[in-house]
């Protein structure tokens, strides 16, 4: 039976970062988008722009304590 992989945490900060860039980058297309969108488009572009706005707070804190963590030598 093979051994699981250990928990390598030592590019997480960087893996975060990039996906917060990602993230960013949706919602500044959705929002170029918006201008040929219907009424009701729009709306569900605004709320899945909020969607996404969570998520990137969320990714933040996660960063802020993988890079506690890398800090105090947890990786």
């Amino acid at each position: 039976m093979p051994r699981p992989k250990p928990d390598d945490r030592s590019d997480n900060v960087e893996k975060l970062q990039e996906m917060v860039q990602n993230t960013i980058e949706n919602i500044e297309k959705a929002e170029e988008t918006m201008q040929f969108a219907s009424p009701e488009e729009q709306e569900k572009i605004r709320a899945k722009n909020r969607r996404r706005e969570e998520a990137i707070a969320a990714m933040r804190a996660e960063i802020r304590d993988e890079a506690a963590a890398r800090e105090h030598g947890c990786q």
